[in-house]
């Protein structure tokens, strides 16, 4: 009767013992562990990371680290580390936190507008994990560049602006293929077809778009502008195009930084082949990333019989357009006498 007593108050102490510890378990895992206030935020976790690395990044966010570490141990987290982007909630506990740490968040990627290749890399690395100087080697790759049929001066063609869903630890030589897909995707053989009515490649197009691209942002005038360089190119003049002197003035001086609202005419004679007022045909490559828009404008071109055209200086963003040079120079006239007037010198 005696052992009796005992066993029962032992199994009391132990069924006591296992309900504290089960209270404690259930309070280290199920209770809120977030040390901040917004609705949510983002966490980074770089490629390669250790489960030392990973407590460092989250001991800000956390109110018991330990709790967290503890939580991780028992659920393996501290032995497979992932990397990438997370989502932390506001109220999550330590068990729906190290689930969250395991569920990579795809980046939305969006780029357009950059000038150079140096740009570009520099744009992209403030979005993924890898850094403007691994992505610039990488779109630099001689073996890269000649197995895909691009130089370095035509690579930009390469990067169609748009947004793309990808990991944000994708490296440097993932994302330039990732790129290199989207563009063959681009291609289709409709739009390559058009390419070839007009007696260019997808990389000429591509060329051209971005001068029409840096002549208007009106997207609707962007067609009209490019039957003009078309017409010029099918009569064999040269595309006299005022972006390319201003890019090569850039290029030539080093400084893309330096804003240029009018063109000298010491700019004219810039030896560079971007330079379409000295040099004919279209240059070795774009003079900025050519949106969408440019491109499906040289792809499907005005027809008219336009040759010239001259910033509009009534219809602010639009151009006036000419079939005679002597129609073109009074339009140009009205146009420098509106410069000279705003006091507009460089």
């Amino acid at each position: 009767m005696k052992l009796k007593k005992i066993f029962v108050i032992l199994s009391v102490v132990i069924i006591s013992a296992a309900s504290i510890y089960g209270f404690i378990l259930y309070r280290q895992i199920f209770t809120e562990n977030i040390n901040f206030d917004k609705t949510e935020l983002f966490v980074y976790v770089p490629t390669d990371a250790n489960f030392e690395q990973v407590v460092e990044i989250m001991k800000p966010y956390v109110k018991d680290i330990e709790k967290f570490k503890m939580v991780a141990e028992k659920k393996s987290y501290n032995t497979n580390v992932k990397s990438g982007k997370f989502l932390l909630k506001i109220g999550m506990n330590s068990n729906q936190i190290v689930n969250a740490l395991r569920q990579n968040v795809p980046v939305d990627l969006a780029f357009n507008n950059q000038e150079r290749l140096e740009d570009f890399a520099g744009r992209i690395g403030s979005q993924i994990e890898a850094d403007s100087l691994s992505l610039l080697t990488a779109f630099k790759d001689e073996n890269f560049l000649k197995e895909n049929g691009f130089t370095e001066e035509n690579v930009l063609s390469m990067f169609i602006p748009n947004s793309y869903e990808l990991f944000w630890n994708i490296n440097a030589i993932k994302f330039r293929d990732r790129m290199a897909k989207e563009y063959r995707k681009f291609w289709t053989p409709e739009r390559i077809a058009k390419a070839t009515v007009l007696n260019l490649t997808p990389l000429q197009v591509s060329a051209l778009a971005s001068i029409v691209h840096k002549e208007t942002v009106k997207r609707d005038e962007r067609p009209k502008v490019a039957g003009v360089y078309l017409n010029r190119l099918a009569t064999g003049m040269k595309l006299e195009a005022d972006p390319t002197v201003i890019f090569a003035v850039k290029k030539n001086s080093g400084d893309f930084n330096q804003v240029i609202k009018r063109v000298l005419n010491k700019d004219l004679i810039t030896d560079s082949p971007y330079n379409t007022y000295k040099y004919e045909g279209l240059p070795p490559g774009p003079i900025a990333m050519p949106d969408i828009t440019a491109i499906e404008a040289v792809l499907n071109p005005e027809k008219h019989n336009y040759i010239y055209f001259c910033a509009s200086v009534t219809n602010f963003g639009y151009h006036e357009f000419a079939v005679t040079p002597a129609q073109h120079e009074a339009n140009r006239q009205k146009y420098v006498a509106w410069v000279n007037k705003q006091g507009i010198k460089r």
